[in-house]
């Protein structure tokens, strides 16, 4: 059986193994102590009755940011703080297509976290995780970044999406950790946690150009609007000379035209391949996906389509997502 010195290591380690081990400790411990007062455990009324999970404040006038199914349907509740400090929030807006929410509490109710850029993660990264798993609040795990670039599909009535770049972690999610904060080793919330796929495998929403202007659209309009075209499709390999003029080895080929639609307005039908929209290239359901802005709605979408090896030309001119579509 191991002994342990005073300072708490084990006496089998070699020093630079203590070395690093301590260093380790001290990262996570700084992120913790820096972190920890901005992030709330929720307590959440529904018509359905309550629920809970996490939000991390990240503005100093009381906005916090959440896991949008932590707060569906709901109209309020009360976020707790670390030191003690409750304070009731109402919810500002959610989007159930990023699992995104903004909810207001009292200003200086905590202090406001740093949200940084998780375009800059590295795989093996050091990330700590803040949340309150099982309720219990103030929760800290630490871990590394174990894969990025995922997808996680959301969904908001019949309408799914894919969320993109999301980050995969084996810190330790639980139920409740939603809506809480992922780290990076400088204390910058760069994720929230928004899923546990399984045992040492969680998922987080990154902190990205693309979700900061979803959590501006929310605070701005209390939702995103998006553009809808009305097609789906799958990634198929482009025949080899078509590949190589066009430098993408991919297509999308439409498995679906929804009638009426703008992609069916357009002259688009089943089978053919869309290999670019906008000018820019399409290999991927999220690469047209990542199109579908506001900026998209009622403005012409310049469509090229293979169609029985002959390249075909289309205008198409996306309207506004529906909901209830």
């Amino acid at each position: 059986m191991s002994s342990s010195t005073d300072t708490g290591r084990p006496d089998n380690l070699q020093p630079d193994e203590a070395d690093a081990l301590d260093a380790y400790s001290r990262i996570v411990s700084t992120v913790a102590a820096r972190i920890l007062p901005s992030v709330a455990s929720l307590a959440v009324r529904t018509p359905r009755g309550t629920g809970a999970g996490s939000a991390v404040m990240f503005t100093d006038d009381g906005l916090l940011l959440t896991s949008a199914h932590v707060v569906s349907h709901a109209s309020g509740g009360t976020a707790a703080f670390g030191d003690g400090t409750e304070a009731s929030f109402s919810v500002i807006g959610t989007d159930p297509l990023s699992d995104l929410a903004v909810l207001r509490t009292r200003a200086g109710a905590a202090p406001a976290a740093e949200l940084g850029d998780a375009d800059r993660l590295r795989v093996g990264q050091l990330v700590v995780a803040v949340g309150s798993p099982m309720g219990l609040a103030g929760s800290v795990t630490a871990g590394v970044v174990s894969a990025l670039g995922r997808s996680l599909p959301a969904r908001d009535g019949r309408h799914v999406r894919l969320i993109d770049d999301v980050i995969q972690t084996d810190a330790a999610l639980n139920p409740g950790n939603s809506g809480g904060a992922l780290s990076d080793s400088a204390g910058r919330v760069i994720g929230i946690n928004t899923a546990v796929a399984g045992y040492g495998l969680g998922l987080a929403v990154p902190i990205n150009s693309t979700t900061r202007w979803i959590i501006s659209e929310l605070i701005s309009n209390g939702k995103v609007r998006r553009a809808f075209l009305g097609v789906a499709g799958v990634p198929v390999p482009l025949p080899p000379a078509i590949a190589q003029r066009l430098g993408q080895r991919t297509g999308l080929r439409v498995v679906e035209v929804i009638p009426g639609s703008p992609a069916g307005e357009a002259g688009l039908y089943l089978g053919d391949t869309i290999v670019s929209a906008g000018g820019r290239p399409v290999e991927t359901p999220q690469a047209l996906q990542r199109l579908m802005l506001a900026r998209a709605i009622g403005s012409r979408l310049p469509i090229t389509a293979l169609r029985r090896g002959a390249f075909v030309d289309v205008v198409a001119v996306p309207v506004e997502l529906d909901s209830s579509r």
